[in-house]
């Protein structure tokens, strides 16, 4: 029986597959993490080892979760930020915009006779991606029943001490 050895990343091969998967692009990824030469024949070598595939998954994975968390915190701002600043950029003359929270803002027009229009994003549209997002996370809990009823007979069946005679 042959013993798994888990092979660790160099600092090279790390780089390379942070910039591999922000890239998708192996000459470039290769580059970036410090190999010289052939960029792109040692780009499609590093690919092939299956450790290298592991870590591009990881790093994947923790992109994806990270991106959808990102979406999650957007749509609570929209959903439920504050409009204040919009208003003082509507009425203030000398403002430090770097310092206003302007997220919920869509559009911001100045028509010919000098007026303001301000569009915003759709409340209502951020609060059904928040709900669905919702949905989509809890688990269903009818399937979580079925299952432990399914363990609880396979259960039953293996131990000879729960069946009734």
């Amino acid at each position: 029986m042959k013993k798994y050895s888990k092979k660790t990343l160099t600092e090279k091969e790390k780089c390379f597959c942070y910039y591999y998967m922000n890239t998708g692009n192996l000459r470039e990824a290769a580059t970036l993490a410090g190999y010289h030469g052939e960029t792109e024949k040692k780009g499609f070598n590093l690919l092939s080892k299956e450790h290298i595939k592991k870590e591009i998954d990881r790093l994947y994975n923790e992109k994806r979760k990270n991106l959808a968390y990102k979406a999650y915190v957007g749509y609570e701002r929209l959903a439920f930020g504050n409009v204040s600043d919009v208003i003082k950029l509507l009425f203030a003359d000398n403002l430090d915009m770097q310092s206003m929270d302007l997220f919920c803002i869509s559009e911001i027009r100045r028509p010919k006779n000098g007026a303001m229009e301000i569009k915003f994003f759709d409340r209502i549209r951020a609060l059904e991606k928040l709900e669905q997002s919702e949905c989509e996370n809890k688990p269903n809990i009818g399937q979580f029943y079925y299952a432990m009823e399914q363990g609880i007979k396979s259960l039953e069946k293996n131990n000879p001490a729960s069946r009734e005679d």
